[in-house]
């Protein structure tokens, strides 16, 4: 029977509620226990996928098509367990779930208010990811914090599930700050009490509290929480920040929060098997070597709109025992040649990940030119791809202002484009590829080397193509068209081979990668500089 685990957060937010559940997840999986998470947000839209990813981060791609938080990232890279669309729940896609049923008259003409209706369905979401994952635990965060009244109905609906299910099956930990104040030298619990007496308000009196600190939890500071906040001495747990995300399981191994958890749900423990975490660890706090690499943007302001992409560059750092340093490189400021030299003169790899828009397509161009003549270590992913593809096509093969349709319909060579059966489709934001898709690779490559197989299975988030119609022209040319859709008809991934390792694939290896399994594309960009270097 699934024991089911409730997180939130007070005081601030973004206080690495996410990083607390994967966090936990991590322990209870190393202990041999199934593990599924899950992620309430209270916003209104019904999936980030219209959100921009520079305000609200990047949006995580499941397998079975679900545009998702990039908590799921987090949840997926530490436990390693694929979630699906069910496990990321807007509030926008609860109440649409909701009207769409009064809609249809199953309320049979009653009033529909937010208790029971919005709340019962925030329960069915709960009992839907259990059914699907059958879990030993299913642990749900609560997005935003305690307090904020768009969050009171997921409040009051995990009231409700505890009382239904079992104070036996379930357990609340509330997240929180303690913060530090610099000129009387301390840290202050009041704030997390204050936290702790709102939530008891709304009805749940959390059982254990995992407190985010800049400084370790001196033992009154933590007797004075336990007492009001009315929590066991040992269910104050601390986590103070860390210099790497991937140290916080062990952090919270350490601090017992796992032991805590299997006692109070009744479940057996056993000594957890962190051996390969703890040399991950080892190898992002010792590395050996150091490898530039410069992440091609939008704009300045990049951040969470590249998460999975920055880890997943950590991850094959640290299977090489390498720090990466990333290097932010907007490339709107590099439409002039000279500024593409200037800004790349201390880069050492290039990645031009996949975030949609217009804004700085030529100044990709200049700087995918610059990599391929200057046989500079390069990765495409998704928009990187396409504009690779554009590249090649006006300076290798000769196809003069060729661009892609989606930025300038009327190019004379649209090399990438819409396919003319899919066209009829688009509409609504819809995505024609969004998800898992096989590819075929071809042998011989340095694609189909790296995955060492001879079809994949990728997450795709786009609707423009490479056209077939431009398919010989550019071989012809040299580009290798390494990796198609099992039936050939879409191309997925390409090469340059007269470059040691110029690779661009249409969809978003970023999502598949893991700490301890890290993305064979990403390994073979490190690798590759690496050595070069």
């Amino acid at each position: 029977m699934t024991k089911y685990i409730f997180i939130t957060g007070g005081v601030v937010s973004s206080l690495g509620k996410g990083i607390v559940a994967a966090s936990l997840g991590k322990l209870l999986r190393a202990r041999g226990f199934s593990v599924a998470n899950q992620k309430f947000d209270p916003y209104l839209n019904v999936d980030p996928g219209t959100m921009s990813p520079f305000q609200h981060g990047e949006v995580f791609v499941t397998d079975d098509g679900g545009e998702a938080d990039l908590d799921l990232g987090h949840y997926e890279r530490f436990t390693g367990t694929s979630l699906s669309k069910i496990n990321s729940l807007p509030a926008g896609s609860i109440y649409s779930n909701v009207i769409n049923k009064e809609r249809r008259g199953e309320y049979n003409g009653g009033t529909v208010q937010v208790v029971p209706h919005i709340t019962n369905e925030i329960k069915a979401g709960i009992q839907r990811a259990a059914k699907q994952f059958k879990p030993d635990f299913l642990i749900t965060e609560i997005g935003g914090t305690v307090g904020d009244i768009e969050s009171l109905p997921h409040i009051e609906a995990i009231r409700q599930f505890r009382a239904e299910e079992g104070y036996d099956k379930t357990l609340s930990i509330h997240v929180t700050l303690l913060p530090f104040l610099q000129t009387s030298g301390e840290l202050k619990t009041k704030p997390s009490q204050h936290s702790v007496n709102t939530l008891r308000g709304f009805g749940i009196q959390p059982e254990i509290l995992v407190c985010r600190t800049s400084k370790a939890i001196p033992k009154e500071e933590k007797d004075k929480l336990a007492l009001f906040c009315s929590v066991p001495k040992d269910c104050v747990v601390e986590c103070v920040d860390m210099a790497t995300i991937y140290e916080v399981p062990l952090a919270l191994e350490e601090q017992g929060l796992a032991n805590v958890i299997l006692k109070k749900l009744n479940m057996p423990n056993k000594k957890p098997d962190l051996a390969s975490w703890e040399k991950i660890v080892e190898s992002a706090k010792n590395p050996t070597k150091t490898l530039s690499v410069g992440i091609i943007g939008e704009c300045d302001e990049l951040n969470d709109a590249y998460l999975s992409v920055v880890e997943s560059l950590k991850h094959a750092g640290f299977e090489q025992s390498a720090k990466i340093q990333i290097k932010w490189i907007a490339s709107e400021y590099c439409k002039d040649e000279e500024k593409v030299k200037e800004r790349l003169s201390d880069v050492e790899a290039i990645v031009i990940p996949g975030v949609d828009g217009a804004k700085g397509i030529e100044g990709k161009i200049n700087i995918l030119k610059y990599a391929r003549e200057n046989n500079i270590p390069f990765l495409g992913i998704s928009l990187g791809f396409q504009c690779a593809v554009v590249e090649f096509a006006r300076n290798v093969a000769g196809l003069e202002c060729a661009n892609s349709s989606e930025f300038e319909r009327q190019t004379p060579h649209p090399v990438i484009s819409l396919m003319e059966d899919l066209k009829s489709t688009v509409g609504q934001n819809s995505m024609l590829r969004l998800g898992a898709w096989e590819t075929a690779l071809k042998a011989g490559t340095k694609i189909k080397k790296a995955y060492g197989a001879d079809t994949i299975s990728e997450r795709h988030r786009h609707r423009y193509e490479l056209n077939n119609d431009y398919r010989e022209a550019l071989e012809n040319a040299g580009l290798v068209i390494s990796g198609t859709t099992t039936d050939g008809r879409l191309v997925d991934t390409i090469e340059y081979p007269a470059c040691d390792w110029f690779v661009a694939c249409q969809y978003h290896p970023e999502f598949k990668s893991r700490p301890e399994t890290p993305h064979p594309l990403f390994v073979g960009l490190v690798k590759t500089a690496l050595k070069k270097k």
